[in-house]
C-alpha cells in the first residue's frame, strides 16, 4: 500500500481513539482531595505483571487491590511527555490544548533546544482551574508545562535551561513568592530543573510531603522523571530501571502516607505519559532534505531559509511546511518520504497526512508525520549527520499511539473507589474529567466521557 494513503482501518482506528465529539461532566456532590503523581515512563505491565518481572513495588501494587486500574491506556500523537501531560491535566487531544511536542518549533536553531515550559501556550481548561473554581487550594511540584499556571496557589513549575546554578534563581523567580525558600528551609536544597535521575525525584518528593504537610492543597500535581530518564539510558527493563522504578515506588508509598494523613478522604492517583520501546538506530531526516533543497544553509552551515522541516519527537517526526497550502511543495515534500519510505535504511512504519493527523488529534502544524518502526528514533537536528546511524540511546517513545508498547499506566484509589475494578484498555483523555468529578469539579471541554470508578 503507498505510505502516503490513508487507509480504511487506520482512519477508523486513529477516528475513535483521539477524535470524539466533547462530552460535558457532571460532578458529585462531594469534593474529595485529589493526588495526581505522574510516572513518566511507567509501562502498564511493570505494575500488573510486577512479580512475573521481578519487580518489588508494594506502593504501586497496592492500588490493584485496594482501587481501580486500567491495563493500558492509550495516548497522543506524539506519545511523548510534554504533550501527554498537558492531555492528563485537560481531557483533550494536543491539536485542542496546544502543546504538540516537548520542544518548541524552531527551524532556525534560536531557541537553544527550549521546550513548551509555559502554561500560557496551553489552550484548553486544566484541572488546576477546575479544581480552583470548585473551591479548592491547589499545588504543583515539577508537573510538565506549568509555569506560570495562575490557578496553582502553591507551584514549584519544571524548567531549565543550561544546568547552571543559575537555573535554580530562575526557577525560585517563577515559582510562587516565598515558596521555594520555605520548603528548603524545612527540606534543605531543592533538586536542579534539568537533574533527571531518581535522586531529583526522591529530593522533589520531601518538597512534596512538606507541601502537604504544610498546605494541605486540594488538589496537588506530583512528576518523577527519573525512570524515564533511565530507561532512555540503559532500556526499558534493564536491572537499572526496575532498581529506579522500585526507588519511585518509595516515594509513592511516603507520597501516599502524607496525604492520606491530611486528607483521609482523599482520591490518588498514578498515571504515566506513554510506553517505552528498546532502540538501536538513529534516523535523521534533515540530509536528505537539504539535499532536496528544501532547507538552505549559509557559509557557517546554519539554516538560512526552508520550505519544509522536520520536527523530532521520539519514534515520529513531524514536517511543517513553510507554504502548507502550496499545493506543489506539498507535492514535492510527500514525493520524498514516499521514496524514503521504500528505503530500508530510513525505517518508516507510515507517513501520515494532513487528514490523519487530524483524525488523531496531532499537530496541526505538521503537513505530514512520520512514524518510525520501534527500534528507531528520531536524531536531533544536525546538517552532518547520516540517515542512519547506530545509537547510543536504549530506549525511547514518542511513536504513533497505535503503536501497543506505547500504552501508559492509570490507577486510582481512595474513599468511595472500587477496590479490584479492571477497566481495560481506556483512552487518555478520559483521565482528567475522572478526577474533575471527584473533587466536584467540571471538565465541559473535556473530549471523553468520565470513566466509572465508583464503588
Amino acid at each position: 500500500m503507498n505510505c502516503l494513503s490513508a487507509g480504511k482501518a487506520f482512519v477508523a482506528g486513529v477516528v475513535l481513539l483521539c477524535s470524539a465529539a466533547p462530552v460535558a461532566v457532571r460532578a458529585e456532590e462531594n469534593r474529595s482531595p485529589v493526588l495526581l503523581i505522574s510516572i513518566d515512563g511507567l509501562r502498564p505491565g511493570d505494575v500488573l505483571e510486577a512479580e512475573k518481572r521481578g519487580l518489588k513495588i508494594p506502593n504501586l501494587r497496592r492500588f490493584l487491590t485496594e482501587g481501580s486500574y486500567a491495563t493500558g491506556v492509550t495516548g497522543n500523537l506524539p506519545t511523548v511527555t510534554y504533550p501527554s501531560h498537558t492531555t492528563l491535566i485537560t481531557g483533550v487531544a494536543p491539536a485542542r490544548h496546544g502543546i504538540v511536542s516537548n520542544t518548541t518549533f524552531d527551524p532556525k536553531q534560536i531557541n537553544y533546544g527550549g521546550w513548551f515550559w509555559f502554561a500560557e501556550d496551553i489552550t484548553a481548561p486544566t484541572l488546576w482551574d477546575a479544581a480552583r473554581k470548585a473551591g479548592h487550594t491547589t499545588g504543583n511540584v515539577h508537573w510538565p508545562v506549568s509555569v506560570g499556571v495562575s490557578s496553582l496557589n502553591y507551584n514549584m513549575p519544571q524548567i531549565w535551561r543550561s544546568g547552571h546554578a543559575d537555573d535554580r534563581k530562575m526557577l525560585k523567580a517563577f515559582a510562587t513568592d516565598g515558596l521555594y525558600a520555605a520548603l528548603e528551609h524545612d527540606c534543605g536544597p531543592y533538586a536542579d530543573g534539568i537533574d533527571e535521575g531518581v535522586e531529583g525525584d526522591e529530593t522533589r518528593t520531601k518538597f512534596a510531603v512538606r507541601m502537604i504537610e504544610t498546605k494541605k492543597p486540594g488538589f496537588l500535581t506530583v512528576y518523577f522523571a527519573g525512570l524515564d530518564h533511565e530507561e532512555h539510558a540503559s532500556g526499558p527493563g534493564s536491572t537499572q530501571s526496575n532498581a529506579t522504578l522500585e526507588r519511585l515506588d518509595v516515594a509513592v508509598g511516603k507520597l501516599v502516607s502524607a496525604e492520606l494523613a491530611a486528607h483521609p478522604d482523599a482520591t490518588i492517583a498514578v498515571v504515566s505519559d506513554h510506553g517505552f520501546v528498546a532502540t538501536d538506530t538513529d534516523i535523521s531526516l534533515f540530509r536528505p532534505f537539504i539535499d532536496a533543497g528544501l532547507i538552505k544553509l549559509d557559509a557557517a552551515g546554519k539554516v538560512a531559509s526552508w520550505d519544509a522541516m522536520p520536527w523530532p519527537s521520539g519514534g515520529s517526526i513531524a514536517v511543517v511546511l513553510s507554504r502548507p497550502d502550496d499545493a506543489a511543495l506539498t507535492g514535492m515534500v510527500g514525493t520524498l518520504l514516499e521514496k524514503l519510505a521504500a528505503d530500508p535504511q530510513a525505517r518508516i512504519a507510515k507517513v501520515a497526512t494532513r487528514a490523519e493527523i487530524a483524525a488523531m488529534g496531532g499537530n496541526p502544524q505538521a503537513s505530514f508525520f512520520v512514524d518510525l518502526k520501534p527500534g528507531a528514533l528520531a536524531a536531533g537536528f544536525a546538517t552532518d549527520t547520516p540517515l542512519a546511524r547506530p545509537s547510543r540511546t536504549q530506549g525511547m517513545h514518542g511513536y504513533f499511539p497505535t503503536l501497543p508498547e506505547m500504552r501508559s499506566t492509570f490507577l486510582v484509589m481512595g474513599k468511595g473507589v472500587a477496590k479490584t475494578r479492571n477497566l481495560g484498555q481506556i483512552d487518555m483523555r478520559a483521565i482528567a474529567p475522572t478526577l474533575a468529578i471527584r473533587m466536584g469539579a467540571t471538565l465541559p471541554d473535556a473530549q471523553s466521557a468520565a470513566l466509572n470508578i465508583a464503588d
